[in-house]
């Protein structure tokens, strides 16, 4: 990590956190849900159980965010593009009249926003070390 940008390695660091954080959620919420409690809307199941796998790859992608920066930058990138291809079956889904509630979709933009901003943030911190001769 370049030491001309001190603040580099802890925003690195933060965005790992959340992205691990974010995973671990995902994965108690996206479980209970699957064990049968009642989260008090409509659960599109195949969505729910897609959530959950991805909350383990969450999870993975932020421990890899902590390890590199540019494996990490990939990942994020992954997950954002996987998360926006679901956004855009479950957007459609739930315009045509199917059986997927609101709360999933604006659920899934939140998601799929939280993975663009991360990606953003480590390609800015990506771009850095670069200008920098790093």
């Amino acid at each position: 990590m370049n030491t001309a940008r001190p603040y580099a390695r802890r925003a690195r660091g933060i965005l790992a956190w959340v992205a691990a954080a974010f995973g671990v959620l995902t994965v108690v919420v996206g479980g209970r849900t699957l064990a049968g409690a009642d989260p008090g809307y409509i659960v599109f199941r195949p969505l729910l159980i897609y959530n959950t796998v991805m909350g383990v790859a969450y999870l993975v992608a932020g421990i890899t965010m902590w390890r590199s920066l540019e494996a990490g930058r990939r990942a994020a990138a992954a997950v954002f593009l996987l998360n926006l291809l679901v956004l855009a079956v479950i957007g459609y889904l739930y315009a045509t009249g199917s059986a997927v509630a609101i709360d999933s979709v604006r659920a899934m933009t939140f998601r799929t926003g939280v993975w663009l901003i991360l990606f953003l943030g480590l390609a800015w911190l990506g771009r850095g070390g670069r200008a920098a001769g790093t």
